[in-house]
């Protein structure tokens, strides 16, 4: 697809991947950053014979290994180098590694039950809600705003795009992509971002521009997209 913001119609697209089923426990012990189960790589596999057809003007991938994996099909379809994204790094747990998985267990637990309010303050030892909340935002702003699209000042969302038409593919996790899709879709963050947008293993969300009078806005036109694995492969 062309650069040029005057070729065709096309409209601009973001296309977010939530990453493979993790391993995240092992003989019964917490695994920190996780490399995928056997199922997600099964799971990156089918995403990757899903999206290979398509054009992307960039592919960006998480630092976490996980994402990496899932991401690694696709990128050897295409012939693309791998590129790290650092902002797009989902929210840092306490470090488990190594411990018995009912730790984790219990602490997910303990953070369900909170009042709502105190969720923001997340898991003890780790990045809090809100923290994490503000870097995503913050990194996907940057991210936008180096590629010409920027939103308008006011109470709506509506965004300037100096380049209509790229077609950008975003490969990371299930907190990262809530928060970035909340961000284009102007939508106000909660501390239960994991369970606003259900997001399953290998999933494909899309968020297109359509323009209105001023700029554009961004359109949610599909949601955790799990199309393209068997019902036994559909994991959460």
């Amino acid at each position: 697809m062309s650069d040029d913001p005057t070729a065709g119609n096309a409209p601009t697209e973001f296309v977010f991947v939530r990453h493979g089923e993790p391993e995240w426990v092992r003989d019964g012990y917490n695994v920190d950053n996780p490399p995928l189960t056997a199922l997600g790589h099964e799971q990156a596999r089918r995403m990757a014979e899903q999206l290979a057809a398509e054009h992307f003007d960039e592919i960006l991938v998480s630092p976490l290994q996980r994402a990496r994996q899932t991401a690694a099909p696709l990128l050897q379809r295409l012939g693309r180098p791998e590129v790290i994204a650092p902002w797009l790094e989902e929210i840092r747990n306490p470090v488990w590694h190594g411990t018995p998985a009912e730790r984790a267990e219990e602490a997910f637990r303990a953070d369900r039950a909170k009042p709502a309010h105190l969720r923001w303050e997340g898991l003890d030892g780790g990045e809090s809600v809100r923290e994490f909340v503000q870097r995503i935002h913050q990194g996907s702003g940057l991210f936008l705003a180096e590629r010409g699209i920027d939103r308008v000042e006011g109470e709506l969302p509506v965004w300037q795009i100096a380049r209509p038409g790229r077609r950008i593919l975003l490969i990371a996790h299930a907190g990262t992509n809530a928060v970035a899709l909340g961000h284009l879709l102007g939508l106000a963050p909660v501390p239960w971002e994991w369970e606003r947008f259900v997001l399953g293993h290998g999933s494909v969300s899309r968020v297109e521009a359509l323009p209105t009078g001023d700029g554009y806005m961004f359109s949610l036109t599909r949601l955790g997209d799990v199309e393209h694995l068997n019902p036994g492969q559909r994991t959460r």
